[in-house]
């Protein structure tokens, strides 16, 4: 196939469809045409409501207003993930987006904290992380001179409709229906046309899926196949609610493990999205579902859900002329908040290796190169959490503990516990700060640190501790609260507040 490229056809709207339709429409308008293809009669999963940074440098690519996206959706900001119960039931770590203290070229600022205990001097890393404490004191602040790194909780499905209307602004084209047959050339077997039911033909060039678990084009015509990872990521089930708010929104997602999984909650400014995350091998949906309505607080907006995944990635995130984005390339669980952002990278990989002039196999074997480096250090990410517990109060940890793990994490927890050594390969998500907090929060312990460390004399090491903690206090000491910034900022008009 190597005729100039005009027509992209998006089949399937929600958060993943009209993210790509935005980045399109506005980055290559009147260079391509876009069509997206979405029926009002198929829901979308829309649970997903949790980011991470960098989907700040999208909208900073659309030129996106924070304020206007904010009030639109119900944001909330988020400056990390506080996981509760996982080592053991009782004890509590906070996974922020902040930098740990200062590093140097030789070595990152935790092995210098590591030394400064065995020296007598007592404190916490996240003692050194403005982000993370800010989050354990609910406040916030930011502003075109701040550099604090954070995300946004937001409202999947209303993100979806402000995007929708975006991209309809820059020449996008919404085409309502339901998709009843997908078009093949005969011999290349390349998608040429979307049969909607009403009989109307939609053409296209590329074709990116946005169809969610169905993967109508990626795996119902093309027949790429599934790569299955249940065997490192166990849960396979969750049941979601929204609630009312009971209180003032934290700046923070909470992951609360239980005995056959994790329960989320995140505050949005007029509610609260809750799920709980199971493996439906040690728990029931009815067993799920009784548990979540049993903790939540606040009174329920909608019926309790119940949705069914399966761990793992299509063996080729685009296959032919079609590019699968969202729950059609694959899934991670939303442990780490990262289902929006490999959207995102799989949207803007895709710009990069746009095929103008036609679909290649070098675009094509580049491009599934990056997705499968990109999902195997997240997947590594998230297993972390999972096999490095000290839990033993249920059959689900004693599996995830015991259970083999990729031979990528096992390197890197024993190099963790070996020297102190975290790292982050290049293009990867998760930095140095992650792993090493992740890690510690865990309970992986470092026998040994960087001797270079060692340096540094006891007199200046303490002056070099205390002048980053007590600079961090006070920065978060002059800041608002989350809820108070919130109001000033960004008050949604549908909160019930205003």
């Amino acid at each position: 196939m190597n005729a100039e490229l005009r027509k992209v056809v998006i089949a399937g709207g929600g958060t993943a469809g009209w993210m790509a339709a935005a980045a399109l429409s506005q980055q290559f308008r009147g260079i391509v045409d876009v069509t997206l293809v979405e029926s009002e009669e198929i829901g979308t999963v829309g649970v997903g409501e949790s980011t991470i940074p960098p989907i700040r440098t999208f909208h900073r690519l659309l030129n996106i207003d924070e304020q206007e996206f904010m009030r639109a959706t119900a944001a909330t900001f988020k400056l990390g993930i506080s996981f509760e119960d996982w080592k053991r039931p009782g004890e509590r770590y906070i996974h922020s987006f902040g930098m740990n203290g200062k590093s140097t070229w030789v070595c990152e600022f935790h092995h210098f904290w590591l030394h400064s205990l065995t020296r007598g001097m007592r404190s916490e890393l996240g003692d050194y992380c403005l982000e993370l404490q800010a989050a354990r004191r609910d406040k916030f602040a930011t502003s075109a001179q701040s550099d604090i790194n954070f995300a946004y909780h937001l409202d999947a499905s209303v993100y979806a409709k402000f995007l929708r209307k975006f991209s309809e602004g820059h020449g996008a084209k919404r085409v309502e229906g339901k998709i009843r047959n997908v078009r093949q050339h005969a011999d290349s077997g390349y998608v040429e046309a979307l049969v909607l039911d009403s009989g109307q033909v939609i053409e296209g060039d590329l074709f990116i899926d946005c169809t969610g678990f169905r993967g109508v084009l990626i795996e119902q015509a093309l027949h790429t196949k599934f790569q299955d990872w249940t065997h490192w990521l166990p849960c396979d089930s969750a049941v979601a609610v929204q609630t009312e708010s009971v209180g003032p929104a934290v700046p923070y997602t909470r992951a609360i493990a239980h005995e056959a999984g994790w329960r989320w909650r995140i505050p949005l400014q007029h509610r609260v999205g809750n799920g709980l995350v199971y493996c439906s091998r040690f728990m029931t949906d009815q067993q799920a579902t009784q548990k979540l309505l049993a903790e939540i607080q606040g009174r329920t907006l909608i019926q309790p859900r119940v949705i069914k995944f399966r761990a793992g990635r299509r063996l080729q995130a685009w296959n032919k002329n079609v590019v699968a984005l969202g729950l059609a390339s694959g899934f991670l669980e939303p442990l780490e908040s990262t289902s929006i952002h490999l959207i995102m990278t799989g949207i803007t990989r895709l710009m990069r290796l746009f095929p103008f002039n036609g679909v290649v196999p070098s675009f094509v074997d580049q491009y599934n190169e990056e997705v499968l480096r990109e999902l195997e250090a997240i997947r590594d990410f998230l297993v972390l959490h999972y096999h490095a517990v000290e839990r033993d109060d249920s059959p689900f940890w004693n599996h995830c503990r015991r259970m083999l793990i990729p031979a990528s994490l096992a390197r890197r927890i024993e190099m963790f516990r070996n020297g102190a050594h975290a790292w982050q390969y290049e293009g990867e998500l998760f930095r140095v700060d992650s792993w090493a907090q992740v890690m510690l929060g865990q309970g992986v312990t470092p026998e040994r640190y960087h001797h270079y460390a060692k340096a540094m004399s006891d007199q200046d090491l303490t002056r070099f501790l205390s002048g980053l903690k007590g600079s961090i206090e006070q920065a978060v000491a002059q800041m608002p609260s989350h809820q108070d910034f919130l109001g000033r900022y960004c008050r949604a008009s549908n909160t019930g507040t205003s």
